[in-house]
């Protein structure tokens, strides 16, 4: 049994650390470990240190340490969550594995324990799974806004719409100000004139100082506007909110269009690099513009019974990114581009099936990948991967500049800075067409395109068209892609819940006076409307 001053030292260490005060939490546990070079304890602290002062790989080693000498709950789920930091997405889950043997052996766990657990699976796309950990992390800590509110966007994309409505219910009514809770209640499902929250969000946008708390608030309401039919007031909110968002970003459409000239002007470098042992797998990339569709064929086709969804995965930028060797703040830039373009591609391709697996349901079935920007690395995805089907996703220039325009994408990501002007997605829209029509040139017949009007217009016979295209036989769970029960965390979740619906074509007409500036650049770089 550890001695009392050392028992002492330990709760000491781990107050200072709660405390922020990680010198003292540094002194206290390597004091512990001075007399007790095998603590556990001592050396999670001593990781969650290292941490927290941003030195991952430190904290991840002290991490291991500790998980070595006697694996913990709250070990393994740090654990978890620094792998993911490092991009180490199959570490992460074998910890998460752990963590659920110590549950299962009676390990003690608290509340932000069981929480980060839920984000570990959450970032892993393993949405199920996450649910039972944020109701651990609500009862053991009912007052806790981000516990609940993780929960409540968990139900949501596993389709618990009612049980997700009741949260952020619950939620609000303990913080009626919090505008990631109104803003995730308003897209949990089409509001109505007889239901809806516009009085509320009126309300609270009016008393919202912070500038995220208004974007978020601006873009539900405009969101409940106009599915209660005030599309002008509606966009009117959306322009205001998008117009002053911009302001904070440090972005100009130029850097992404240097982004897609360093792609064509290195492609060259592409089509003749080695492609050596390169995987035999056949996954599907489902690419294009955001906000076209993807989820929808993604639905389709793993609807099919010999084929999953791996979600919207980050392997294949990744796996590029890794090769080129650059340590830049982006995962995209010129400079990687340039520096991946003489890499053995099928070190790369084995990279990313590496990578995806441990985002995979079933191992061993053959998947699709819908992130959408994966379509600037469409020329790489064919050489890496020479089995891999694409299909990329059209809609309408007009619509997909709306569709854009008004779907609040993750802030924290800079691929989509452009989305919050319209002229800038329209010109982005202009270098997207440009380059998809680039890669049909190199690349005739590897990627198939598909018209999201077409879908709605002519669903059976596309998705035979999409079948045959991915090499899979015709199955009629493709036509009902809507009782699909995996679960969606894109902002289409509540969409491709419903069969095909036609209200979403041709809405850029009602808007048409508005988007007059995207229109001319649009005409002017001779692309049809």
């Amino acid at each position: 049994m550890m001695p009392h001053f050392l028992l002492s030292n330990l709760k000491q260490a781990r107050s200072a650390l709660e405390q922020g005060n990680l010198p003292k939490a540094h002194s206290l546990a390597m004091a512990v470990v001075a007399q007790d070079a095998r603590s556990a304890a001592a050396y999670f602290l001593l990781g969650v240190c290292e941490i927290t002062r941003g030195n991952i790989r430190a904290g991840k080693d002290l991490l291991e340490t500790s998980v070595g000498f006697e694996p913990s709950v709250e070990g393994c789920a740090q654990l978890a969550r620094v792998f993911l930091l490092l991009r180490r997405d199959a570490d992460a889950l074998a910890a998460l594995q752990e963590a659920e043997s110590c549950l299962n052996a009676g390990k003690e766990s608290d509340a932000i324990t069981r929480d980060t657990i839920g984000c570990a699976y959450s970032r892993l796309g393993m949405h199920t799974a996450s649910l039972a950990h944020f109701e651990a992390a609500t009862r053991g800590a009912p007052s806790n806004a981000a516990f609940l509110y993780n929960w409540a966007v968990a139900l949501s994309f596993v389709g618990c719409i009612d049980e997700a409505d009741k949260a952020f219910e619950a939620l609000i009514a303990r913080a009626p100000d919090n505008a990631r809770a109104h803003h995730g209640l308003s897209g949990l499902r089409r509001q109505t004139p007889e239901r809806n929250h516009v009085p509320r969000l009126r309300a609270t946008l009016a008393r919202a100082e912070d500038p995220e708390a208004r974007l978020l608030l601006g873009y539900a309401l405009s969101k409940e506007l106009e599915e209660i039919g005030q599309a002008k007031e509606s966009f009117q909110f959306l322009f205001d909110a998008n117009k002053a968002h911009k302001k904070q970003l440090a972005y100009s459409i130029e850097q992404d269009e240097k982004i897609f000239g360093a792609i064509e002007q290195n492609w060259p470098l592409y089509a003749q690099a080695p492609v050596n042992n390169a995987p035999v797998e056949a996954p599907v990339f489902i690419i294009g513009m955001p906000r076209t569709g993807t989820t929808l064929v993604d639905r389709i086709i793993s609807s099919h019974p010999d084929m999953v969804s791996a979600g919207e995965l980050q392997a294949f930028p990744i796996a590029v990114k890794a090769a080129s060797g650059v340590r830049t703040r982006l995962v995209l830039d010129v400079e990687t581009i340039a520096k991946a373009a003489d890499k053995n591609l099928g070190m790369i391709g084995r990279d990313y099936i590496a990578r995806a697996r441990s985002h995979l349901p079933a191992q061993g079935m053959r998947f699709s990948d819908k992130f959408p920007g994966n379509f600037m690395y469409a020329g790489l995805i064919a050489r890496a991967l020479p089995s891999a089907r694409i299909i990329c996703l059209r809609r309408h220039p007009m619509d997909t500049v709306l569709s854009n325009f008004k779907n609040l994408f993750a802030t924290t990501s800079r691929y989509y800075d452009y989305s919050y002007s319209i002229e800038d997605i329209a010109r982005y829209y202009v270098r997207f067409d440009r380059l998809m029509r680039f890669w049909q040139k190199e690349m005739p017949g590897r990627i198939l395109e598909v018209q999201y009007e077409n879908i709605v217009l002519d669903q059976e016979n596309i998705t035979r068209n999409i079948l045959a295209h991915c090499g899979l036989s015709w199955n009629d769970a493709c036509l009902s892609f809507h009782k699909n029960s995996a679960a969606v965390s894109t902002p289409s979740a509540s969409q491709v819940r419903r069969p095909l619906y036609r209200d979403a074509l041709e809405r850029w007409k009602q808007h048409e006076e508005a988007l007059m500036p995207a229109r001319r650049i649009l005409e002017q770089a001779g692309i049809a409307l």
